[in-house]
Protein backbone atom coordinates (compact mmCIF):
# COMPACT_ATOMS: atom_id res chain seq x y z
CA UNK A 1 0.00 0.00 0.00
CA UNK A 2 1.19 3.44 -0.93
CA UNK A 3 0.73 6.62 1.39
CA UNK A 4 1.33 10.36 0.81
CA UNK A 5 0.14 12.99 3.62
CA UNK A 6 0.18 16.72 2.09
CA UNK A 7 -0.93 20.19 2.48
CA UNK A 8 -3.36 20.81 -0.21
CA UNK A 9 -1.27 23.69 -2.69
CA UNK A 10 -3.42 27.59 -3.03
CA UNK A 11 -3.58 26.72 -7.01
CA UNK A 12 -5.91 23.44 -6.29
CA UNK A 13 -8.43 25.53 -4.37
CA UNK A 14 -11.73 24.56 -5.32
CA UNK A 15 -10.54 21.89 -7.81
CA UNK A 16 -12.58 18.35 -7.77
CA UNK A 17 -10.95 15.84 -5.53
CA UNK A 18 -10.72 13.01 -8.43
CA UNK A 19 -8.94 16.20 -11.05
CA UNK A 20 -7.03 17.37 -7.97
CA UNK A 21 -5.69 14.14 -7.13
CA UNK A 22 -4.89 13.55 -10.70
CA UNK A 23 -2.76 16.96 -11.29
CA UNK A 24 -0.95 16.53 -7.63
CA UNK A 25 -0.50 12.86 -7.80
CA UNK A 26 -0.04 12.09 -11.55
CA UNK A 27 -3.11 9.60 -11.39
CA UNK A 28 -5.23 8.96 -14.22
CA UNK A 29 -8.68 10.72 -13.48
CA UNK A 30 -10.19 6.87 -13.72
CA UNK A 31 -7.57 5.82 -11.15
CA UNK A 32 -8.17 9.06 -8.96
CA UNK A 33 -12.06 8.58 -9.15
CA UNK A 34 -11.09 4.75 -7.68
CA UNK A 35 -9.49 5.64 -4.84
CA UNK A 36 -11.70 8.11 -3.78
CA UNK A 37 -14.59 5.32 -3.94
CA UNK A 38 -12.31 3.08 -2.21
CA UNK A 39 -12.32 4.89 0.96
CA UNK A 40 -8.47 6.17 0.52
CA UNK A 41 -8.66 9.85 0.24
CA UNK A 42 -9.01 11.71 3.61
CA UNK A 43 -9.48 15.54 4.02
CA UNK A 44 -8.57 17.16 7.64
CA UNK A 45 -9.46 13.24 8.13
CA UNK A 46 -12.73 13.22 6.76
CA UNK A 47 -13.91 10.74 4.27
CA UNK A 48 -14.77 12.72 0.58
CA UNK A 49 -16.39 12.20 -2.65
CA UNK A 50 -14.75 12.97 -6.63
CA UNK A 51 -17.37 15.54 -6.46
CA UNK A 52 -16.18 17.19 -3.39
CA UNK A 53 -14.11 20.41 -4.10
CA UNK A 54 -10.33 20.43 -2.30
CA UNK A 55 -9.42 23.60 0.36
CA UNK A 56 -5.78 25.07 0.51
CA UNK A 57 -4.65 24.31 3.34
CA UNK A 58 -6.16 21.68 4.37
CA UNK A 59 -4.12 17.95 5.15
CA UNK A 60 -4.79 15.72 2.28
CA UNK A 61 -4.02 12.22 2.93
CA UNK A 62 -3.95 9.10 0.35
CA UNK A 63 -3.60 5.94 0.16
CA UNK A 64 -3.69 3.43 -2.64
CA UNK A 65 -2.56 -0.11 -3.85
CA UNK A 66 0.19 0.31 -6.61
CA UNK A 67 -1.29 -1.10 -10.13
CA UNK A 68 -0.12 -4.14 -11.02
CA UNK A 69 1.98 -3.78 -14.38
CA UNK A 70 -0.09 -4.29 -17.93
CA UNK A 71 0.65 -7.83 -19.06
CA UNK A 72 -0.57 -10.02 -22.01
CA UNK A 73 -2.76 -12.87 -21.01
CA UNK A 74 -2.76 -15.58 -23.98
CA UNK A 75 -6.65 -15.91 -24.00
CA UNK A 76 -7.98 -17.56 -26.80
CA UNK A 77 -11.36 -15.71 -28.73
CA UNK A 78 -12.17 -18.77 -30.95
CA UNK A 79 -14.34 -16.01 -33.29
CA UNK A 80 -11.42 -13.73 -34.21
CA UNK A 81 -11.03 -14.14 -38.13
CA UNK A 82 -7.69 -14.47 -39.67
CA UNK A 83 -8.25 -12.51 -42.94
CA UNK A 84 -4.37 -12.42 -43.89
CA UNK A 85 -1.09 -14.18 -42.51
CA UNK A 86 2.54 -13.76 -43.77
CA UNK A 87 6.03 -13.17 -42.56
CA UNK A 88 5.14 -9.54 -41.63
CA UNK A 89 2.36 -8.82 -40.95
CA UNK A 90 -1.43 -10.88 -39.50
CA UNK A 91 -4.87 -9.36 -40.77
CA UNK A 92 -7.48 -10.39 -38.02
CA UNK A 93 -11.12 -10.00 -38.32
CA UNK A 94 -12.07 -8.52 -34.57
CA UNK A 95 -15.17 -9.79 -32.91
CA UNK A 96 -16.69 -6.64 -30.33
CA UNK A 97 -16.03 -7.49 -27.08
CA UNK A 98 -12.46 -7.95 -27.31
CA UNK A 99 -10.37 -5.00 -26.89
CA UNK A 100 -6.83 -4.41 -29.08
CA UNK A 101 -4.82 -5.12 -26.11
CA UNK A 102 -4.88 -5.01 -22.10
CA UNK A 103 -5.26 -1.50 -20.21
CA UNK A 104 -6.31 -0.55 -17.02
CA UNK A 105 -9.71 -1.04 -16.05
CA UNK A 106 -10.19 -4.03 -19.22
CA UNK A 107 -10.42 -7.66 -18.32
CA UNK A 108 -11.43 -9.16 -20.68
CA UNK A 109 -9.62 -10.84 -23.97
CA UNK A 110 -7.70 -8.95 -26.08
CA UNK A 111 -6.44 -9.61 -29.73
CA UNK A 112 -2.34 -9.69 -28.95
CA UNK A 113 -3.48 -12.39 -25.98
CA UNK A 114 -5.81 -14.15 -28.90
CA UNK A 115 -2.65 -14.24 -31.22
CA UNK A 116 -0.54 -14.94 -28.48
CA UNK A 117 -2.88 -18.02 -27.62
CA UNK A 118 -3.11 -18.98 -31.21
CA UNK A 119 1.20 -19.35 -31.43
CA UNK A 120 1.39 -16.22 -33.52
CA UNK A 121 4.62 -14.61 -33.17
CA UNK A 122 4.28 -10.87 -33.02
CA UNK A 123 6.35 -7.48 -33.35
CA UNK A 124 8.78 -6.46 -30.05
CA UNK A 125 8.04 -3.04 -30.95
CA UNK A 126 5.87 -0.80 -28.41
CA UNK A 127 5.09 -0.99 -25.45
CA UNK A 128 5.19 -4.42 -23.77
CA UNK A 129 1.68 -5.03 -23.31
CA UNK A 130 0.99 -3.76 -26.70
CA UNK A 131 3.96 -5.12 -28.77
CA UNK A 132 2.75 -5.12 -32.91
CA UNK A 133 -0.18 -2.80 -32.38
CA UNK A 134 -0.48 -0.01 -35.15
CA UNK A 135 -4.12 0.90 -34.54
CA UNK A 136 -6.77 0.05 -32.48
CA UNK A 137 -10.60 -0.26 -32.39
CA UNK A 138 -12.96 -0.01 -29.46
CA UNK A 139 -13.90 -2.96 -27.97
CA UNK A 140 -17.33 -2.79 -29.15
CA UNK A 141 -16.54 -2.46 -32.83
CA UNK A 142 -15.83 -5.44 -34.84
CA UNK A 143 -14.06 -5.17 -38.22
CA UNK A 144 -10.34 -5.50 -39.40
CA UNK A 145 -7.08 -4.65 -37.52
CA UNK A 146 -3.79 -5.56 -38.58
CA UNK A 147 -0.92 -6.49 -36.22
CA UNK A 148 3.14 -6.08 -37.33
CA UNK A 149 5.13 -9.52 -37.00
CA UNK A 150 8.12 -8.19 -38.06
CA UNK A 151 10.25 -4.90 -36.94
CA UNK A 152 10.16 -3.61 -40.56
CA UNK A 153 6.31 -3.89 -40.47
CA UNK A 154 6.30 -2.01 -37.53
CA UNK A 155 8.20 0.47 -38.56
CA UNK A 156 6.03 1.18 -41.66
CA UNK A 157 2.99 0.48 -40.69
CA UNK A 158 3.41 2.86 -37.69
CA UNK A 159 4.51 5.82 -40.50
CA UNK A 160 1.29 4.77 -42.71
CA UNK A 161 -1.30 5.26 -40.20
CA UNK A 162 0.11 8.48 -38.87
CA UNK A 163 0.84 9.88 -42.10
CA UNK A 164 -3.18 8.83 -43.46
CA UNK A 165 -1.40 6.38 -45.96
CA UNK A 166 -4.14 3.85 -44.90
CA UNK A 167 -7.47 3.70 -46.24
CA UNK A 168 -10.04 2.74 -43.11
CA UNK A 169 -13.87 2.32 -44.18
CA UNK A 170 -16.46 1.74 -41.84
CA UNK A 171 -20.27 1.13 -42.21
CA UNK A 172 -22.55 2.07 -39.35
CA UNK A 173 -26.37 2.29 -38.78
CA UNK A 174 -27.45 5.94 -37.60
CA UNK A 175 -30.48 6.94 -36.31
CA UNK A 176 -32.22 9.29 -38.68
CA UNK A 177 -31.03 10.74 -41.93
CA UNK A 178 -27.86 12.53 -42.06
CA UNK A 179 -28.19 15.89 -43.98
CA UNK A 180 -26.65 15.95 -46.65
CA UNK A 181 -26.84 12.92 -47.27
CA UNK A 182 -23.00 12.94 -47.97
CA UNK A 183 -20.62 15.10 -47.03
CA UNK A 184 -17.44 15.71 -43.92
CA UNK A 185 -17.25 16.42 -40.50
CA UNK A 186 -14.41 18.68 -39.42
CA UNK A 187 -14.61 19.17 -35.77
CA UNK A 188 -11.81 18.54 -33.13
CA UNK A 189 -12.51 15.41 -30.64
CA UNK A 190 -10.73 15.41 -27.05
CA UNK A 191 -11.82 14.00 -23.00
CA UNK A 192 -15.32 14.80 -22.40
CA UNK A 193 -15.00 17.60 -19.50
CA UNK A 194 -17.50 15.90 -17.44
CA UNK A 195 -16.75 12.19 -17.87
CA UNK A 196 -14.28 9.35 -17.61
CA UNK A 197 -15.06 7.53 -20.16
CA UNK A 198 -16.36 9.57 -22.93
CA UNK A 199 -15.10 11.90 -25.37
CA UNK A 200 -16.39 14.93 -27.45
CA UNK A 201 -16.57 17.29 -29.86
CA UNK A 202 -14.19 20.27 -27.91
CA UNK A 203 -12.14 23.33 -29.16
CA UNK A 204 -9.33 21.67 -27.32
CA UNK A 205 -9.42 18.66 -29.14
CA UNK A 206 -7.39 16.92 -31.18
CA UNK A 207 -8.30 17.65 -35.05
CA UNK A 208 -10.45 15.20 -36.40
CA UNK A 209 -11.59 14.61 -39.59
CA UNK A 210 -14.86 11.93 -41.03
CA UNK A 211 -16.20 11.79 -44.37
CA UNK A 212 -19.63 9.79 -44.90
CA UNK A 213 -22.15 8.91 -47.72
CA UNK A 214 -25.35 7.50 -46.85
CA UNK A 215 -25.98 4.23 -48.82
CA UNK A 216 -29.22 3.05 -47.82
CA UNK A 217 -31.76 4.89 -46.02
CA UNK A 218 -34.91 3.30 -43.95
CA UNK A 219 -38.14 5.24 -41.97
CA UNK A 220 -35.65 5.90 -38.86
CA UNK A 221 -32.26 5.54 -39.18
CA UNK A 222 -29.59 5.17 -42.30
CA UNK A 223 -26.96 2.54 -43.44
CA UNK A 224 -23.67 5.02 -43.97
CA UNK A 225 -20.16 4.47 -44.95
CA UNK A 226 -17.07 6.58 -43.14
CA UNK A 227 -14.14 7.26 -44.37
CA UNK A 228 -11.73 8.15 -41.70
CA UNK A 229 -9.36 11.08 -42.43
CA UNK A 230 -7.60 10.55 -38.88
CA UNK A 231 -8.14 8.32 -36.29
CA UNK A 232 -9.18 9.54 -32.81
CA UNK A 233 -10.63 7.40 -30.31
CA UNK A 234 -14.34 7.45 -30.46
CA UNK A 235 -14.15 9.56 -33.57
CA UNK A 236 -17.15 8.45 -35.80
CA UNK A 237 -19.22 8.10 -32.42
CA UNK A 238 -18.60 11.04 -31.07
CA UNK A 239 -18.79 13.00 -34.49
CA UNK A 240 -22.05 11.31 -35.28
CA UNK A 241 -23.52 11.84 -32.26
CA UNK A 242 -22.83 15.63 -32.54
CA UNK A 243 -24.99 15.75 -35.86
CA UNK A 244 -27.55 14.33 -33.78
CA UNK A 245 -27.53 10.53 -35.59
CA UNK A 246 -25.81 8.82 -33.06
CA UNK A 247 -24.88 5.57 -34.06
CA UNK A 248 -27.71 2.53 -33.39
CA UNK A 249 -27.32 0.72 -30.43
CA UNK A 250 -24.47 3.40 -28.55
CA UNK A 251 -26.19 4.27 -25.56
CA UNK A 252 -22.71 6.09 -24.30
CA UNK A 253 -23.61 8.78 -27.32
CA UNK A 254 -26.92 9.24 -26.98
CA UNK A 255 -28.56 5.68 -28.81
CA UNK A 256 -31.99 5.73 -28.35
CA UNK A 257 -32.66 2.30 -26.35
CA UNK A 258 -36.00 1.86 -27.87
CA UNK A 259 -34.46 1.19 -31.42
CA UNK A 260 -31.83 -0.81 -29.95
CA UNK A 261 -34.28 -3.04 -28.21
CA UNK A 262 -35.90 -3.50 -31.64
CA UNK A 263 -32.86 -4.29 -33.53
CA UNK A 264 -31.54 -6.32 -30.74
CA UNK A 265 -28.34 -4.47 -30.39
CA UNK A 266 -25.87 -4.24 -26.83
CA UNK A 267 -23.25 -2.66 -28.65
CA UNK A 268 -23.19 0.38 -31.21
CA UNK A 269 -23.89 -0.79 -35.02
CA UNK A 270 -20.13 0.57 -36.13
CA UNK A 271 -18.06 -1.93 -38.24
CA UNK A 272 -14.19 -1.73 -39.97
CA UNK A 273 -15.38 -2.86 -43.24
CA UNK A 274 -12.52 -2.41 -45.19
CA UNK A 275 -8.71 -1.75 -44.07
CA UNK A 276 -6.05 -0.86 -47.36
CA UNK A 277 -2.40 0.08 -47.01
CA UNK A 278 1.34 -0.33 -48.95
CA UNK A 279 2.96 -3.82 -48.06
CA UNK A 280 6.05 -2.93 -45.64
CA UNK A 281 7.26 -5.80 -47.54
CA UNK A 282 6.07 -5.93 -50.68
CA UNK A 283 5.32 -2.55 -51.77
CA UNK A 284 2.13 -3.67 -52.87
CA UNK A 285 -1.39 -1.79 -52.47
CA UNK A 286 -3.25 -4.40 -50.43
CA UNK A 287 -7.09 -4.44 -49.52
CA UNK A 288 -9.37 -6.52 -46.80
CA UNK A 289 -12.54 -6.47 -46.19
CA UNK A 290 -14.87 -8.24 -43.59
CA UNK A 291 -18.19 -9.19 -43.85
CA UNK A 292 -20.66 -7.84 -41.28
CA UNK A 293 -21.30 -10.18 -38.50
CA UNK A 294 -24.23 -11.42 -37.17
CA UNK A 295 -25.82 -9.18 -34.89
CA UNK A 296 -25.64 -6.52 -36.72
CA UNK A 297 -26.71 -8.27 -40.28
CA UNK A 298 -29.92 -9.33 -37.85
CA UNK A 299 -30.50 -5.62 -37.33
CA UNK A 300 -30.10 -4.43 -40.83
CA UNK A 301 -32.12 -6.96 -41.87
CA UNK A 302 -35.05 -6.24 -39.53
CA UNK A 303 -34.26 -2.55 -40.68
CA UNK A 304 -34.59 -3.46 -44.72
CA UNK A 305 -38.07 -5.64 -43.75
CA UNK A 306 -39.65 -2.43 -42.08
Amino acid sequence: MDHRALPVPDGLEGVRVDAGLAKLLGFSRTQAADIVASGGVLLDGASVDKSDRLRAGAWLEVSWEPPRPLAVEPVAVPDLGIIHDDDDLVVVDKPAGVAAHPSLGWEGPTVVGALAAAGFRISTSGAPERQGVVHRLDAGTSGLMVVAKSERAYTALKAAFHDREVEKIYHTVVQGHPDPFAGTIDAPVGRHPRSEWKFAVTASGKHAVTHYETLEAFPYASLVEVHLETGRTHQIRVHMSAQRHPCAGDAMYGGDPTLSARLGLTRQWLHARQLAFMHPATGEWVTFESEYPADLAHALAILRED
